[in-house]
C-alpha cells in the first residue's frame, strides 16, 4: 500500500480538492473538487452548508504521512485540523442535496446548515422546552445515545401518538421504557408477543368469582401507561386486531363494556428486521396507528463505549432506576402539555404543505399504497409538538422536515417492480420532500 508522500495518484487526488471553514464551528474541511455546490455535513458539529465552488483549491499535501491511505471517493468528506494538518484526514459521507430530512436534536442546525439559523429556530425559555430538557438528561443517565428513539417516542407521547421500533435485539429498547417510565413517574408493562398469544392474553377476560358467584373483568397487561410490546410480528392478525381499538381510541370492550385505559398512554412495539421465519408482517390497519415507525442502529464507537462502562457493573437496575434517575413530571402534567401543544400556530401555508406531500405519496410511481390523512394529522400534531419542545408557539416546515421520514415510511409501500429493483422507501421519500416547494412564512 502507498500514501500520498509517494503516490501521484494520491498527490493528483489531494491538488483536485476544496477546502473551506464550516460555517458553525470553524473547522476546516476538505472536499473533493467535483463536490463544488452540493451540501455537505460537518463531521463534528453536524452542520450543513453548501461547497463554495469558488473556494480556493486545497495544496497538495508534502512529504510522507507515515500512514497508508487510499484516495478518497469522490463524495467523501475530508475533515483535517488547522493547527495539526499532518494526521491522515478521517473520512465522513456528506448528506445528498438538499440535506435529507433529519430526525434528531440537532436537527433545526442539520436542515437550515447555520448556527445562527438553528438559534433563530430554537424560541424562549417555556416551561415545556425546560422539561423537555430535563427529560432527555435524566433519560441520559442510564441510556446511552439512540437519539431518534428518544425524541421520537417523545413526541409520540405529547402527541398522543405510538411508535413502532424497527431494531435488532440487544439494544436496551426494555431500559428505555422503564428508564421513561421512571422519568415521567408513570406506570410500565410488558407483552412478549408470540404466535400462540390469545387476544384474551393481552386485553384480559373475565373470570369466575367463587365467592360472590359472578363473572367479574380481569384486566389484562395492557392496562398501564408505557407498553412495550416486543416483538409484535411474531403473533398473528387476530392477536393484532386487539390493539387497534386500544391503540385509537384508548379503551378496551369485552362483553360489550368498556373498559377505559389511563391516560397519558404509549405503545412501543418492537420488531427484528433481520428474523423472518415465524413472523407475520403487520396488517396495514395495524401500522397505521403507529404515529412513527423509528430505525434504531447500534450505537456508534464511543456510545457502546460508554455503555460498557455504564452497565458492566452488576448493579441491579431496579436500584439505580430509583437512586440514579429523578422524577421531573407526571401523567398529569404529561396530558396538560399535550393539550396546550394543540394551541402551537400551523399556518395555512405549511397547511398546504404536509397535505401536498401526503398526497404525492398515493401517486408517485414507486408507491403501490400512498399515506392515508391520518399520516397527514400525524406530522400536523407532531410538528406542534416539536416546535413546543424547541420552545416556539409556531411551526416551521423544519418541523414537518424533521418528523416527515419516520411518519410516512409505514404507510407506503412499493410498487413489485420497485422492490425487485431493490428501490428503499426513505430514498423514494426524501426525492417525494425534495420534489414539494418549500414554503415561506
Amino acid at each position: 500500500m502507498s500514501n500520498y508522500g509517494t503516490n501521484p495518484e494520491g498527490t493528483a487526488a489531494a491538488a483536485a480538492t476544496i477546502e473551506f471553514t464550516c460555517s458553525a464551528c470553524q473547522r476546516m474541511l476538505r472536499v473533493p473538487h467535483a463536490a463544488a455546490g452540493r451540501q455537505v455535513k460537518c463531521p463534528q458539529c453536524g452542520a450543513v452548508q453548501t461547497v463554495n465552488a469558488g473556494a480556493a483549491p486545497a495544496p497538495p499535501p508534502g512529504g510522507n504521512h507515515g500512514s497508508a491511505l487510499h484516495s478518497p471517493p469522490a463524495t467523501d468528506l475530508f475533515a483535517t485540523s488547522p493547527t495539526s494538518p499532518s494526521p491522515p484526514p478521517s473520512t465522513y459521507q456528506p448528506s445528498s442535496p438538499p440535506p435529507s430530512p433529519a430526525f434528531a436534536f440537532d436537527a433545526p442546525a442539520a436542515a437550515t446548515g447555520s448556527a445562527t439559523a438553528a438559534r433563530a429556530l430554537v424560541g424562549r425559555e417555556t416551561p415545556t422546552k425546560r422539561l423537555f430538557d430535563q427529560i432527555t438528561a435524566e433519560i441520559s443517565k442510564l441510556y446511552v445515545g439512540q437519539d431518534e428513539l428518544v425524541l421520537g417516542a417523545l413526541v409520540a407521547l405529547f402527541s398522543s401518538g405510538h411508535v413502532l421500533i424497527e431494531s435488532v435485539p440487544g439494544l436496551g429498547k426494555t431500559l428505555f421504557v422503564r428508564t421513561l417510565g421512571a422519568v415521567l413517574g408513570c406506570k410500565i408493562g410488558r407483552i412478549q408477543f408470540t404466535a400462540d398469544l390469545m387476544p384474551s392474553d393481552i386485553t384480559g377476560a373475565p373470570i369466575f368469582d367463587m365467592k360472590q358467584g359472578e363473572f367479574r373483568f380481569r384486566p389484562g397487561p395492557v392496562f398501564t401507561q408505557f407498553l412495550l410490546a416486543d416483538e409484535i410480528n411474531r403473533s398473528p392478525a387476530k392477536t393484532h386486531a386487539a390493539l387497534l381499538e386500544i391503540m385509537q381510541e384508548y379503551r378496551v370492550t369485552i362483553d360489550g363494556i368498556s373498559h377505559t385505559l389511563e391516560r397519558p398512554f404509549l405503545v412501543l412495539a418492537t420488531q427484528n428486521p433481520i428474523e423472518s421465519e415465524g413472523t407475520y408482517n403487520l396488517p396495514e390497519a395495524q401500522l397505521d396507528r403507529f404515529m412513527f415507525k423509528l430505525l434504531a442502529n447500534y450505537p456508534g464507537e464511543r456510545e457502546e463505549a460508554d455503555i460498557l462502562r455504564l452497565h458492566s457493573r452488576q448493579v441491579d437496575i431496579n436500584e439505580r432506576l430509583q437512586q440514579e434517575v429523578q422524577t421531573v413530571t407526571s401523567p398529569e402534567e404529561i396530558m396538560r402539555i399535550t393539550r396546550e401543544n394543540a394551541d402551537v400556530r400551523v399556518d395555512d401555508k405549511l397547511v398546504d404543505y404536509i397535505n401536498r406531500i401526503v398526497r404525492l405519496t398515493r401517486t408517485w410511481p414507486q408507491f403501490h399504497m400512498g399515506a392515508s390523512p391520518r399520516a397527514g394529522i400525524a406530522l400536523m400534531q407532531a410538528a406542534r409538538t416539536l416546535a413546543s419542545f424547541f420552545g416556539r408557539d409556531y411551526a416551521v416546515p423544519d418541523d414537518v422536515q424533521q418528523i416527515a421520514l419516520p411518519a410516512l415510511r409505514h404507510r407506503v409501500s412499493l410498487t413489485a417492480e420497485a422492490e425487485v429493483e431493490g428501490q428503499n422507501v426513505d430514498e423514494l421519500l426524501r426525492e417525494l420532500i425534495r420534489s414539494v416547494e418549500v414554503p415561506r412564512l
